[in-house]
């Protein structure tokens, strides 16, 4: 029987992949100069067909390792490749292939968004319908609107469709969703999904941390210049096993007591021992809990709760969410 010499199909590359990558600046510092490390040994990948998130605070090098994977700023060392390719000094064959999307910027402020996007496609070989994604973001209502008078939502939609005029098989966004009203937030939220449904790549940076928890399928979370989670939503809100947040609406009268005599599952525990990991506090007329407590503390709340005689406001369990993620990591600290 003949032999099968067919070789195995293999996959595509990874739309992105940062290994090692660290990037330094030289900073004028009094007569001489020092050393800035902006990102230090930092990894991730993004693949087609998702949307990958990379969030991280101010200052966090997420905005140095975007310039890097687009090819415009050269690493200090470590490896980055686009689409396969070296993306540092690339030919116009890769970058034609990638859409770049700058949050409030890029833009020819003298131009008018329809003759702008049109020049835009025409420099591609294989262009997007134009007129259709202009329509579809609603920008016929403003085409002819010089883009120095648009809202910043407006301008964040003449960005997007420039980004996507040349049908990019990776697109680069920065703060997509930043100034625009719900009604467009859910357009360009369905458009992204439609692109990975295409098999494009979608890489997103962005402070919406509600945002990204919606749209991403991997979310990367950089601070001080490194890697410090990252996985799915799901992954990364379960990874520590906190429940969330429980929420009690306090009666006056339940919060007088409170105040008289706190309940013993409220106060404090040493550390290391049980409950040491929880945190409850009462803030006006509502306590929250959180960190690493169980249904026990939920059957002793609910008892002291019955010994007063009367029902609470409310009650309820929240699930912990992105943005609890994010904070834990990278801190409450405003930087």
């Amino acid at each position: 029987m003949p032999q099968d010499r067919r070789e195995p199909q293999s996959s595509p590359p990874p739309a992105v992949e940062v290994r090692d990558l660290v990037v330094e600046f030289k900073v004028s510092s009094g007569p001489g100069f020092h050393t800035v490390q902006a990102v230090n040994g930092l990894d991730f990948t993004a693949f087609h067909g998702q949307v990958t998130a990379l969030l991280g605070p101010n200052g966090a090098g997420k905005t140095t390792t975007m310039e890097c994977a687009q090819g415009l700023l050269k690493p200090t060392s470590g490896a980055v490749r686009l689409l396969g390719e070296n993306p540092w000094n690339a030919g116009p064959q890769l970058r034609a292939r990638a859409g770049v999307m700058l949050q409030d910027g890029g833009l020819p402020q003298s131009a008018r968004p329809g003759e702008f996007l049109r020049h835009v496609s025409s420099m591609y070989r294989t262009a997007a319908d134009m007129p259709r994604l202009m329509q579809r973001l609603g920008i016929d209502g403003f085409a002819r609107t010089p883009l120095r008078r648009l809202s910043g939502g407006q301008k964040q939609r003449v960005a997007l469709a420039a980004a996507l005029a040349g049908r990019p098989e990776i697109v680069f966004l920065d703060e997509p969703s930043a100034g625009l009203d719900p009604q467009s937030r859910g357009v360009v939220f369905d458009l992204i999904r439609q692109l990975t449904e295409e098999g494009v790549a979608v890489v997103l940076t962005t402070h919406l941390l509600d945002d990204a928890q919606r749209l991403a399928d991997r979310v990367v979370i950089v601070d001080r210049g490194t890697v410090r989670a990252s996985g799915t939503v799901a992954e990364l809100i379960a990874g520590d096993g906190e429940p969330g947040m429980l929420r009690i609406g306090l009666t006056a009268g339940q919060r007088e007591a409170w105040i008289r005599r706190p309940p013993s599952w409220a106060a404090p525990a040493a550390p290391g021992e049980p409950g040491a990991a929880v945190e409850v506090r009462l803030e006006g007329e509502e306590v929250t809990v959180t960190g690493q407590f169980g249904a026990e503390l939920l059957a002793q709340a609910s008892r002291w709760l019955e010994a007063t005689g009367e029902l609470p406001v409310s009650m309820s369990l929240q699930p912990r969410t992105l943005e609890d993620v994010f904070l834990a990591i990278a801190g409450e600290e405003i930087r």
